[in-house]
């Protein structure tokens, strides 16, 4: 796609689509923030097609993007909402039961191979879809959740009471 191919798709759709996501979130901010996003994605993924077979692309992932965002601010709301985590709460048992637990899966996690951690840490920590960590890793779905299953049972393992 030309630069010229890509300015006029984003001045004639970057409205439309912007108000798309407006009426789903009624924040209107929000809304340019993603519009804007999306077509930053568009431009640095530089697809094959011709720009009118991209508008359906654009809104699905306009779509995808607030969907995350969404999901993310209502996490993060419940987060903020739950009660502070006082240390008086817990029993001197507790405390040290659970510092034993988070040193154990800390250690199963430098342990763990790197392949299998990578896309752990990438579901776990970042969020992401397996469709995503197959996209940026450059690997198939299904290899993706092989690696996800495997990493998944290194921890369990690890975990295991003994």
């Amino acid at each position: 796609m030309t630069r010229e191919e890509f300015k006029k798709l984003f001045n004639e759709h970057f409205d439309q689509l912007r108000n798309y996501i407006y009426y789903r979130c009624g924040d209107a901010e929000l809304a340019t923030d993603i519009a804007q996003e999306v077509f930053m994605k568009l431009w640095e993924k530089q697809p094959a097609q011709a720009p009118k077979e991209l508008i359906g692309l654009l809104y699905k992932m306009a779509k995808d993007a607030f969907i995350s965002k969404y999901r993310r601010n209502k996490m993060e709301q419940e987060f903020n909402a739950r009660p502070p985590n006082n240390a008086e709460s817990q029993s001197p048992e507790e405390e040290m039961s659970y510092k034993e637990l988070k040193s154990t899966y800390e250690r199963a996690l430098k342990e763990m191979p790197e392949i299998q951690r990578e896309v752990f840490l990438m579901s776990r920590m970042d969020e992401l879809k397996y469709h995503e960590i197959a996209e940026r890793l450059e690997l198939s779905i299904k290899a993706v959740e092989k690696r996800m299953k495997n990493a998944l049972h290194f921890l369990r393992e690890a975990l295991a009471v003994k």
